[in-house]
């Protein structure tokens, strides 16, 4: 499914209209039509009581119609305008005028204060304040009003957007409403999509609207929800070279968990052979616990890091493998930081740069620019801000956007971790992943993912698929762990631990609820 964002989504809207002759007052009726059937499927309308708080926008005009067919369905409505009614033009204007002819009652919202008797009298209220285009932060009449709706206590259907979330970012514009369902129309918006604007969704529904199908899935729309391929099978008479060999190159003194992670992760989610290069001191005590790795000690710093007099071995190394995996508890000794920026540069395989070696690259971007083999990059929020110079704050602002723009700029693969995890490529596609959950925000977790990406890849998905099929199992992992384990006190080795039935599941192909679940929303 892909998500549009709010200019998108205004262009679609205008091509339907402009190129196909499906008239704006056809699209709001079924906008309207749709969202009464979500009601009457999660709630009923006959005999129900109804409040539709309505925007002096298009969104109030979805209202409108919403009102109307609740009337004709049997619920007793009343409509709340919050703003003046002359305000309202076109398709929403003339959609107000057929409600005024209706026996419902209509008033104009100038106080909040009679708004409280209003709620507490009805079984559920429509919200059709704002929609997608919101820009500035709530105040007012309208923040008093969408406080009462959260406090009512009563089922709350949002139209398009629940109001108060930007439709571009998911943030919350000062305050919004936080619905039990949402019905939204033509495409997810990505506002839709991303926390905290997701959460806030409650049960998601999506309705084209009349669009036809070449219309709301055009090649210029670049982001999606990470829907992933089928992992292939496994070949009867295969051995563990089929499956791929990576070399890991992590670890230093005081992080025997990260290398352990990814390189053991690797060979959980199916991988063949991980190799770990890793500082000599160290080695015995992963081996303890992760004996099936073909270790490859390391000289060390005197701080216990990979030493830098290890390169050539290691890049004559990597000539054997199909992948290398650069940094995962590295650690930033100055020593270590050079070697990893002098392997980025000479490693002619696909190469996947996590934590420390993220750091180190972010001194010295041009070596990712300049690599001819594949480059994939797992930052979280503060590594991205590393990379690009924006604070987090900033990132949260325009995630989709920083992440296309840095995919470009440095030709590579980028892994934005975090609630919603997006994968994003150079040629500007972003693929938002549904899987996971909060238990997951643990140390090691990332590890885990890393060498997930590269197992996927190993089993023999091309590499574009590989990494956001791995981004997916992790997650979907992590769901196991918190189904049979629950949320609280998730280790990365919970992680780990499930990651061969999430394969196994995958493989078998996920039951409905998964699928739907994962997907985020229903299609009517």
């Amino acid at each position: 499914m892909k998500v549009s964002s709010v200019a998108q989504m205004r262009k679609l809207d205008r091509t339907a209209i402009e190129e196909f002759g499906i008239e704006e007052k056809l699209l709001m009726e079924n906008a309207g039509l749709a969202t009464c059937n979500v009601i009457q499927s999660e709630f009923g309308i006959r005999g129900r009581k109804f409040i539709v708080f309505c925007g002096v926008g298009n969104n109030g005009g979805d209202g409108f119609v919403i009102a109307r067919k609740l009337h004709s369905n049997g619920g007793q409505v009343r409509v709340c305008i919050i703003g003046d009614q002359d305000r309202f033009t076109g398709c929403a204007g003339m959609n107000l005028d057929i409600i005024r002819r209706l026996p419902l009652e209509i008033r104009e919202v100038t106080d909040a204060g009679p708004v409280r008797a209003v709620i507490d009298g009805c079984d559920a209220i429509i919200d059709a304040i704002f929609g997608t285009g919101l820009t500035r932060d709530v105040e007012g009449l309208h923040r008093d009003v969408i406080e009462m709706i959260n406090a009512a206590g009563k089922p709350i259907f949002s139209v398009d957007i629940p109001s108060g979330i930007n439709g571009d970012t998911g943030t919350v514009m000062g305050v919004a409403v936080k619905a039990d369902y949402t019905v939204t129309f033509g495409l997810p918006k990505v506002g839709n999509m991303l926390f905290p604007g997701y959460g806030l969704c409650g049960k998601l529904y999506v309705t084209h609207i009349s669009f036809p199908p070449p219309h709301y899935n055009d090649d210029s729309i670049k982001v999606e929800i990470n829907i992933t391929p089928g992992i292939p099978p496994r070949s009867a008479d295969a051995h563990k070279g089929d499956f791929g060999d990576v070399l890991f190159i992590a670890g230093a003194a005081g992080y025997f968990g990260a290398p352990y992670f990814a390189a053991f992760s690797f060979m959980k989610a199916g991988g063949g052979y991980a190799r770990l290069a890793s500082p000599r001191s160290i080695t015995p005590f992963i081996a303890g616990r992760g004996s099936e790795i073909v270790f490859v000690p390391q000289e060390e710093t005197v701080s216990g890091s990979i030493a830098f007099k290890n390169k050539d071995a290691l890049l004559g190394l990597s000539e054997k493998v199909d992948m290398v995996v650069l940094g995962p508890g590295l650690s930033l000794d100055e020593e270590a930081q050079t070697l990893a920026r002098e392997l980025a540069r000479d490693v002619t395989k696909p190469l996947l740069i996590d934590g420390d070696g993220i750091t180190a690259l972010s001194a010295d971007l041009r070596i990712i620019r300049e690599r001819k083999a594949p480059t994939i990059l797992t930052p979280h929020l503060g590594e991205m801000s590393g990379i690009t110079g924006v604070d987090v704050e900033g990132i949260q602002a325009d995630r989709i956007g920083i992440l296309q723009n840095t995919a470009r700029d440095l030709n590579a693969i980028i892994v934005m971790k975090g609630a919603h995890s997006l994968t994003g490529y150079p040629d500007g596609r972003v693929f938002i992943n549904l899987s996971g959950n909060p238990g997951m925000a643990t140390a090691g977790s990332g590890d885990v993912l890393t060498g997930t990406i590269a197992a996927m890849f190993g089993l023999g998905l091309p590499l574009e698929d590989a990494v956001r099929k791995g981004v997916f199992m992790h997650g979907f992992s992590g769901d196991l762990a918190a189904e049979y384990e629950g949320e609280d006190g998730i280790t990365a080795q919970d992680i780990m631990d499930y990651l061969s039935l999430a394969v196994k599941m995958d493989r078998e192909r996920l039951d409905e609820a998964l699928c739907e679940k994962y997907e985020g929303m229903v299609v009517l």
